[in-house]
């Protein structure tokens, strides 16, 4: 497993271009009554927007996957994708619904209700990717969602694993051979819970029926 820190790593050498940032948005935030984590706000900015701001200069387009609310992204000017298969199969299916709109050679996916990431992510992935890419282990543990995708030779993997109903993402990862790469001292963080919400100063926004 690679080790990167924030002050010791070279960047990667994908050009932003050919990068698109993947933002998995499709949950129902059960545990938060069914909120939309992607609209929640802090500081005044919902968290999609706060991704798409946090990624600006390192990728070239992004794709949202969200299954609800569809015309407020639309209104904001994001591309949201919804899940292409029917069923409950998890972040799988939106994983999959982003690498069919994918149209650069490299995804990056990070789940919407992440609390932050640090600067040297997107490079640290790929520096250390393996031929399919990378996830990363920060110190919660692994975190399979955030991960650089070479898209040519993952969307079939995917779509494999839907046919066989194998939804767990690292069980594809470790398939693929995506390497880990180890965040010293970081934790992300996840938005899960109303005390989970209050600790990052989010407020939540009233869900809408569009």
């Amino acid at each position: 497993m690679s080790a990167a820190t924030g002050h010791d790593h070279e960047a990667g050498d994908i050009p932003a271009t050919l990068i698109t940032l993947g933002v998995l948005a499709g949950g129902q935030a059960t545990r938060l009554g069914g909120v939309d984590k992607a609209w929640m706000e802090r500081d005044g900015l919902p968290q999609v927007l706060r991704w798409q701001r946090r990624f600006a200069r390192e990728t070239g387009a992004m794709l949202v996957s969200a299954n609800r609310h569809l015309s407020r992204y639309e209104a904001a000017g994001l591309h949201a994708v919804p899940d292409r298969i029917a069923g409950d199969f998890g972040p799988i299916a939106g994983l999959d619904a982003l690498l069919g709109h994918c149209r650069t050679p490299w995804l990056l996916t990070i789940p919407v209700d992440l609390v932050g990431v640090n600067d040297c992510l997107l490079p640290s992935l790929s520096s250390g990717r393996s031929d399919h890419g990378a996830f990363a282990h920060d110190d919660d543990g692994p975190q399979p969602l955030v991960a650089l995708w070479r898209v040519g030779t993952v969307s079939p993997a995917v779509s494999a694993a839907i046919h066989r109903k194998e939804t767990a993402i690292h069980a594809l990862q470790a398939r693929l051979g995506m390497a880990g790469v180890r965040f010293e001292g970081v934790r992300f963080g996840n938005l899960n819970t109303p005390e989970d919400l209050r600790a990052a100063g989010f407020f939540v926004d009233a869900p809408r029926n569009d």
